[in-house]
């Protein structure tokens, strides 16, 4: 039944059959098969078919909300027995926003130094998407927003506040100023993430609070597109200060911090809501806490 189930998923996550049959590792024919053995079993349709994938049944997407804590619980049970013949090994994947993702190390290293047997997977994906990953098991957790738009079925633990900077050239305008208003930056041609990511309709918001719309000249969903871009000197962007002091730009790039009187949204690690957890996840979690309490002082700068 598990390995049905598990095909069921790679289903949801793939919304294509040669594709999901290709992420277990099966012929396409063979998952057919499987899907509709698990459908006999059932005794309901479960998805619908012609000649591609055209969605689940109503009762196709209520098997796939049981088939996700059971796979899990099913995963979770398999790495916990694991856990205690040989200790915390596997393998844990992550999903970051791209203004996150300079902060993925200062989790990950210490599971690392302490539990050589764990490997890591990293991928930088929006924060909706991140939301989908987690719900379909594709990734333990994830780190993004979890204070701007609605978290849905997960826990979060709050890690930073997300502060701005203006990048820019020295000699532009604004390069020589020790701080610059959202209205002065809404001027000035910019380069920001595209609209998909979260960031930049935080972005958005903010300056159109402060009177114009965001039109910029460029925008990408990878940050080191805007990063080559602003290196040249001829591009402005703004973009988190974690972030900005990761890179260690120099001259003739200025880092000018943004005045602001909102609350900066906070950035945080999210997960499951599930009991227990499994030990890759808790252990990640832990660290996460840890990491969060330090940070909370306000003289210590995420790393």
């Amino acid at each position: 039944m598990i390995d049905k189930l598990e095909m069921l998923l790679a289903l949801a996550q793939e919304q294509h059959f040669g594709r999901a049959a290709e992420v277990c590792g099966i012929t396409q024919p063979t998952l057919s098969a499987g899907l509709r053995q698990l459908e006999d079993t059932l005794g309901v349709l479960l998805v619908q078919r012609q000649s591609r994938f055209i969605g689940f049944t109503p009762e196709g997407l209520r098997v796939l909300d049981w088939a996700r804590r059971i796979v899990a619980d099913s995963r979770a049970m398999r790495q916990e027995i694991r856990a205690l013949k040989q200790g915390l090994a596997g393998h844990l994947r992550l999903a970051a926003v791209p203004t996150a993702l300079p902060i993925v190390a200062a989790l990950t290293t210490p599971l690392h130094v302490g539990h050589k047997e764990v490997g890591f997977t990293i991928l930088s994906r929006t924060s909706i998407e991140i939301l989908g990953m987690i719900e379909n098991l594709e990734v333990e957790a994830g780190l993004s927003y979890v204070d701007n738009e609605p978290l849905g079925r997960v826990r979060a633990i709050p890690l930073y506040q997300e502060r701005y900077r203006l990048l820019t050239s020295d000699a532009s305008p604004l390069g020589r100023r020790r701080s610059v208003t959202w209205r002065e930056v809404a001027q000035i041609p910019l380069c920001l993430l595209t609209p998909d990511m979260q960031n930049r309709r935080i972005l958005d918001r903010k300056l159109q609070a402060a009177g114009a719309d965001a039109a910029p000249t460029l925008q990408s969903n990878s940050m080191v597109v805007l990063f080559s871009h602003v290196r040249t000197g001829r591009w402005s962007s703004i973009m988190p200060a974690v972030l900005a002091e990761t890179m260690g730009l120099s001259a003739p790039i200025r880092v000018v911090p943004i005045e602001d009187e909102e609350p900066p949204p906070t950035i945080g690690l999210v997960y499951p809501v599930r009991e227990p957890l499994p030990p890759l996840t808790a252990a990640l979690v832990t660290e996460a806490r840890r990491l969060g309490r330090r940070w909370a002082d306000p003289a210590v700068e995420p790393r």
